[in-house]
């Protein structure tokens, strides 16, 4: 296997291992969740894995390509580090929300979260321009997060 084979397989194992941990973490709360009133335009339950799934995959990619970057060390290593304290954020608010049921501590949580992902954009997007067509969708899926996150808070006080 190709060193640069390897360095792609790892940088999609890393939030694929992040994703996988967290559905781990919360698996036993996924009955109460069901359970909650959710708001319009919900996903049916099945669609969240595999969309994360996705998302992971494309961020993977796109930090293979920041590592891959010929950009200045520095900036690369900043870059990553936006990275892994957004990976941080997103496997914390799983816990927030399924495990400890703190809906509008965790949506401000998300907020912060969607902020992180724009910042770790910007950095990525300044290393190689492609990074940001494989963010947009995590981007914009945790703003819709966002909005459901915050619909359940408000339908379930």
């Amino acid at each position: 296997m190709s060193h640069k084979l390897r360095q792609l397989l790892l940088c999609i194992g890393i939030p694929l291992a992040v994703g996988g941990l967290s559905g781990w973490v919360t698996r036993g709360a996924m009955e109460d969740f069901q359970a909650l009133n959710q708001p319009p335009l919900s996903p049916p339950g099945w669609l969240f894995p595999v969309v994360w799934t996705v998302l992971f995959v494309l961020m993977g990619i796109a930090s293979y390509l920041v590592v891959r970057s010929q950009g200045p060390e520095k900036l690369v290593k900043r870059a990553l580090t936006f990275y892994g304290i957004q990976l941080g954020f997103n496997f914390l608010w799983s816990i927030l929300f399924f495990n400890l049921g703190l809906y509008l501590v965790s949506f401000f949580w998300l907020v912060l979260l969607w902020c992180l992902i724009l910042l770790t954009t910007l950095q990525f997007s300044a290393l190689d321009r492609r990074t940001f067509w494989l963010m947009l969708p995590y981007l914009a899926w945790v703003a819709f997060a966002g909005y459901l996150n915050l619909g359940i808070f408000w339908l379930n006080r």
